[in-house]
């Protein structure tokens, strides 16, 4: 799945990484408070709360309000955190609002209302007990790159929040220096902490509490998810069952590399669903400065080897590239589009398949399937889900012209599925 390396001329790199550089300060917490975990311990009329478990490889810190650095930690931390969400009058679908001073307003602000630290052996099994649905679902998010603890907190309760999903919301966040010039420190990070995560996962699915587990990890957080989830197969035999779906947003992961993790994983990997846009400027530095490999979260799903690759493995794929959000590095789609996290919380969380007919995003954003098949030739037919493409209406006028090509691709796929 890879392409032939290239040269990049450091000048050209340089540049490259300065424009991304402010790009992140444009849209980073220059100026936010510090200390936005601080506790208010009072619940607000007509707020949201979210109530979610944070367990991290961070190191601590008595610092009032900022709970964790982002240096490295010997073991893994517990803590329980409730967070609140202004009236939807006061807020826009898809954003967190930061507080511009101290003490926060909960009216137009995200605020913190409870800290509390959880023993690490007992933690999870109290918390579990006040705050499983009855659906019996937990979703596990991983942050990506670039992170403070309070930045994975708080949008990790603008997901939860707004996607409205029915899940016992859980969050591994991992040492981030959070700076565009610590790249390699965060990727070394990332498989520090894959024993951790791996044990967080086989402990959640152990757990006679769980019913379903569904991953949703973003950027660099998706190479920390796949790798603990290799290893676990690799030492399980399997992945445990109990994990039945992957979301992958922007994942920052070479392609080639991806593949072998794929395979890793066995015979029964989860379902995975992955987000992409070939217009993510993050991604494209990835790629630049890792020998000018592709990036899984921007490749064209419609185009060899991947639409064919894609469609053995089972995996779908949602391209976000006509997709407008107020990112400028277009990094974040999934989470800042209104209905993109509708969809994750009405299909994607809920672990169900995805097709033309039932994504159902609404007037702004169209869907197109780009054709479904069955492999054929071995005992039991596998059903593999092709990569679906997610337009605004200024493609709509192309509508025909998508429509053809479906119709094309649909009768290569099948005819490729059966030999002809």
């Amino acid at each position: 799945m890879g392409l032939s390396w290239q040269m990049v001329s450091w000048g050209a790199l340089r540049t490259l990484t300065l424009s991304l550089a402010l790009s992140f300060a444009v849209t980073s917490c220059a100026s936010r408070p510090i200390g936005v975990l601080l506790p208010s311990g009072k619940r607000t009329a007509n707020t949201t709360e979210v109530d979610m478990l944070v367990a991290t490889t961070r190191a601590p810190t008595q610092q009032a309000g900022i709970l964790f650095t982002g240096e490295r930690a010997d073991d893994l931390s517990l803590t329980e955190i409730t967070v609140s969400i202004p009236p939807e009058k006061n807020r826009s679908v898809g954003q967190v609002q930061w507080p511009k001073r101290l003490p926060a307003d909960p009216q137009r602000d995200f605020t913190t209302v409870n800290v509390r630290e959880l023993p690490n052996k007992t933690g999870p099994t109290e918390w579990l007990g006040k705050h499983m649905p009855k659906n019996k679902r937990m979703l596990i998010f991983v942050h990506g790159f670039n992170n403070r603890y309070e930045d994975a907190v708080y949008r990790y309760a603008q997901i939860v929040h707004d996607s409205k999903a029915d899940v016992a919301p859980v969050i591994f966040t991992w040492p981030s220096r959070a700076s565009v010039f610590g790249y390699n420190y965060d990727k070394e990070s990332t498989n520090y902490s894959r024993d951790a995560l791996e044990d967080l996962l086989r402990r959640a699915a152990q757990n006679p509490q769980v019913g379903e587990i569904t991953i949703m990890a973003h950027s660099m957080g998706t190479w920390l998810a796949v790798e603990a989830l290799r290893q676990m197969a690799i030492r399980d035999g399997r992945v445990a069952p109990k994990i039945t779906s992957v979301i992958l947003a922007s994942p920052d992961l070479d392609v080639d590399v991806f593949g072998k993790q794929w395979a890793a994983m066995g015979a029964h990997p989860p379902k995975f669903t992955i987000f992409v846009s070939r217009d993510d400027r993050a991604l494209n530095l990835s790629r630049r400065i890792s020998g000018n490999v592709d990036r899984l979260g921007q490749i064209d799903p419609t185009v060899e080897p991947y639409r064919t690759r894609l469609e053995k493995a089972g995996i779908t794929v949602l391209d976000l590239t006509a997709l407008k959000s107020g990112d400028s590095l277009n990094h974040g789609k999934f989470a800042e589009s209104p209905d993109v996290v509708k969809l994750l919380g009405n299909r994607l969380i809920a672990g169900q398949t995805i097709t033309d007919s039932d994504i159902g995003l609404g007037e702004r954003v169209g869907a197109v399937a780009l054709g479904t098949a069955q492999t054929v030739g071995s005992a039991a037919s596998v059903a593999v889900s092709t990569p679906i493409a997610v337009f605004d209406p200024n493609t709509r006028n192309n509508y025909g012209e998508q429509i053809q090509r479906l119709g094309r691709s649909v009768g290569n796929t099948v005819g490729s599925a059966t030999g002809q």
